[in-house]
C-alpha cells in the first residue's frame, strides 16, 4: 500500500514555465471524470476517508499515520493519504467505518448491519456497472460531487521521483500539485524534503495551505457539507 504526500499550489504561465528549467520531463495530458460517494451524513469523509470513482477506477484514500511529526511549517502545507486500489479493500474499509457507527445504534441497524456483512464477503475483483450500483446501495452510498478534470503532468528525479499535476476543474478552479508516492512505513521527512525542494525550484514560498479542488467543489456547491467538515478540522 502506498502513501500519497503531496503539496498544493496556485501556478501561472511564469512557474510553467519553470518546469522545464529545473528538469521536470513533460509526460502527457489527459481528461477525467472524478465521482466522491459519502453516506447522507457523510460517515467517511467527516473521519477523512475519500471514496472516488474515476473512470470505472475505484479508490478510497485513508487518512496516513506517519511515525515522524514534521515541523508545523510542512504540516500545514502538506497532505499525507493512504490510497486503497483494491476494490475488496475497499469494501472492507467501508464496511468498517458504517459498521462501527451502525454498532452504535439500536437493534432497529440489526438488518443494516446484516446487509452490509453479506455485500462485505464478496471477494471478485472485477466489478461490472450493475454489481458497483448495487454495493453502493447497500451500503446507502450516494454521489455528492463529480466534475471533471484536464491535467498536464511532468515528472522530476529528486532521490526518487517526483510529480509534478497542473489541474483544471470543468467548474473554473486550477491547481498544481507536486506529490510522492511513498510505501506505507517509508521515510516521510524524505518525501517532504523532495516536495519543499522542488516547491523552491519553483519559486514557491512558505505560504497558507492552498484548497484542493474538492475543498472548493463542495465550498461552492455543497456548503453545508464543507461547513461540516470545517468544523470538524477535515479542511
Amino acid at each position: 500500500m502506498t502513501v500519497e504526500v503531496e503539496r498544493k499550489f496556485v501556478y501561472n504561465a511564469e512557474m510553467m514555465g519553470k518546469l522545464p528549467h529545473i528538469g521536470a520531463k513533460y509526460i502527457g495530458q489527459r481528461q477525467f471524470q472524478d465521482q466522491y460517494f459519502d453516506t447522507p451524513d457523510f460517515l467517511l469523509t467527516l473521519k477523512d476517508f475519500w471514496l472516488r470513482c474515476r473512470e470505472g477506477l475505484w479508490e478510497l484514500k485513508c487518512p496516513a499515520v506517519s511515525g515522524t511529526t514534521p515541523d508545523n511549517e510542512t504540516q500545514a502545507l502538506c497532505s499525507r493519504y493512504r490510497e486503497i486500489t483494491s476494490f475488496p479493500l475497499i469494501q472492507s474499509e467501508v464496511k468498517g467505518i458504517i459498521k462501527e457507527h451502525t454498532a452504535e445504534g439500536s437493534e432497529s441497524n440489526s438488518s443494516q448491519r446484516e446487509q452490509i456483512d453479506k455485500v462485505a464477503k464478496k471477494e471478485d475483483t472485477a466489478i461490472c456497472s450493475a454489481d458497483a450500483t448495487k454495493w453502493l446501495s447497500d451500503f446507502n452510498l450516494i454521489c455528492f460531487a463529480e466534475f471533471k478534470t484536464k491535467r498536464r503532468s511532468f515528472m522530476l528525479e529528486r532521490d526518487g521521483a517526483v510529480r509534478v499535476d497542473l489541474d483544471q476543474a470543468d467548474f473554473g478552479y486550477c491547481v498544481g500539485e507536486i506529490e510522492v508516492l511513498m510505501p506505507e512505513g517509508g521515510d516521510m521527512n524524505a518525501a517532504l524534503q523532495r516536495i519543499t525542494s522542488t516547491a523552491a525550484e519553483l519559486g514557491l514560498s512558505s505560504e497558507e495551505r492552498v484548497k484542493g479542488k474538492m475543498s472548493v467543489y463542495l465550498q461552492r456547491y455543497q456548503p453545508d457539507h464543507y461547513a461540516k467538515l470545517l468544523n470538524a478540522h477535515i479542511l
